[in-house]
C-alpha cells in the first residue's frame, strides 16, 4: 500500500479579489438619517477608473439645510457687525465725554489757582466745581471699562451663535459632497447582497440604504484567489507552495492553475464535532478571464504528489 499513488484532494470555496475596496453608504455628520435614497448607480460589472462616479444619493435634504444655515449665518453675522458698530459709536461717545470731563477738571483747577483772589462764596463754589469734576471723571473712567467688557461679552455671544451656525452649514456642505461616491481604485464594480426593504438583494436606483452599510465593492480582477475551508483530516495532505487546479462551478470550461499560499494555523471547531477542526486556506489563481469574478463558487483540485515535492523542497 505504501507504493500507491497519493490521491488528489478536492476543496470547495469562493473566489475573491486580492485587491478590493468596500463602498459604504456615507455616514452623515451631525444629522440623524434613517436611510439614503440612491439616485444614480453604475451597473454591476462596470469597469471603472479611479475617481469615476460610482453612486449618487439624494442630497436635497443636505442642500436645503446648507442654504438655510447659510441664510441664518448671514443674518447672525449682520447682528455681529451691527453690535460692533453700536459698540464703536458708544466707545467714541464715552471717550468724548471723558475728554470733556478732563477739560472741565483742568478748568476747575485753574479756577482754584486764583482762589485767593476770589470772594469766600466764589472760592467755595470753585472747590465744589473741582470736586464735582474729579468725581465725574473718575466715574466715567470706571464705567468706561465696564461698558467695554459688557459690550465685548454681548458681541462674543453673537459670534459664538454665528460660528456654530456656520459650522453646521459647513457640515451640511460636507454631507452634500459625501452624497457622491467615487471609485477609490481602478477595477470592476461588484454589488453586495444586502438586506433591503424586507428582502435580501442587490441595490438599484431608487432603493434606500442605511448609512454605513457596505453595498458595493470595486475589485481589481487582475489578481484573484480562492478561500476554502479545509477539514482537519485533509490538512496533512496540504503544503505551502502546493500546485492545484481551480475550476469555476458556473463555467465548467474554465480551469486555472493555482498554488497554496497560506493556511490559517488556528482553525475553528468543525460543524459536527468540536474535536475535528476546520482551517481556512488561500490558493492564488494564475491567469485571467473576464468571467473570473469575486464571490463565485469554485472547486480546487490539489495534487497530493505536488505536496510531496513542495514538502521536500522546503527542507
Amino acid at each position: 500500500m505504501s507504493g500507491a499513488p497519493p490521491q488528489a484532494v478536492r476543496l470547495k470555496g469562493m473566489t475573491a479579489a486580492v485587491e478590493a475596496r468596500s463602498i459604504m453608504a456615507p455616514q452623515i455628520s451631525g444629522q440623524q438619517v434613517g436611510s439614503l435614497t440612491i439616485t444614480k448607480l453604475v451597473p454591476s460589472g462596470t469597469r471603472v477608473k479611479r475617481g469615476d462616479v460610482l453612486v449618487e444619493f439624494d442630497r436635497q435634504a443636505q442642500l436645503r439645510d446648507s442654504i438655510d444655515k447659510q441664510a441664518q449665518s448671514d443674518t447672525e453675522n449682520e447682528k455681529v457687525v451691527e453690535e460692533q458698530a453700536k459698540e464703536a459709536a458708544a466707545r467714541a461717545k464715552d471717550e468724548t465725554e471723558i475728554k470733556q470731563a478732563e477739560g472741565s477738571l483742568a478748568k476747575a483747577k485753574l479756577e482754584m489757582e486764583k482762589v485767593e483772589l476770589l470772594s469766600r462764596i466764589d472760592a467755595e463754589k470753585a472747590q465744589e466745581d473741582l470736586d464735582e469734576a474729579q468725581a465725574t471723571l473718575a466715574q466715567l473712567k470706571e464705567t468706561f471699562d465696564l461698558k467695554r467688557k459688557a459690550a465685548q461679552a454681548s458681541i462674543r455671544i453673537l459670534e459664538i451663535q454665528r460660528d456654530r451656525t456656520r459650522e453646521t452649514m459647513l457640515h451640511s456642505q460636507a454631507n452634500s459632497a459625501l452624497m457622491e461616491i467615487h471609485a477609490p481604485i481602478d477595477g470592476i464594480v461588484v454589488f453586495n447582497t444586502i438586506w433591503k426593504q424586507g428582502n435580501m438583494g442587490e441595490v438599484q436606483e431608487g432603493d434606500q440604504v442605511r448609512p454605513g452599510v457596505p453595498f458595493m465593492q470595486v475589485v481589481d480582477p487582475a489578481i484573484m484567489e480562492v478561500h476554502v475551508p479545509v477539514n482537519q483530516v485533509d490538512l496533512p495532505s496540504l503544503k505551502l507552495g502546493q500546485k492545484a487546479h481551480v475550476r469555476l462551478d458556473a463555467y465548467s470550461d474554465l480551469v486555472f492553475p493555482g498554488q497554496l499560499e497560506s493556511i490559517d494555523p488556528m482553525g475553528r471547531p468543525g460543524d459536527f464535532s468540536s474535536k475535528l477542526r476546520k482551517f481556512s486556506a488561500t490558493f492564488s489563481i494564475q491567469g485571467h478571464d473576464p468571467r473570473l469574478m469575486p464571490d463565485l463558487s469554485a472547486a480546487v483540485d490539489v495534487d497530493a504528489a505536488s505536496a510531496m515535492s513542495a514538502g521536500s523542497g522546503s527542507k
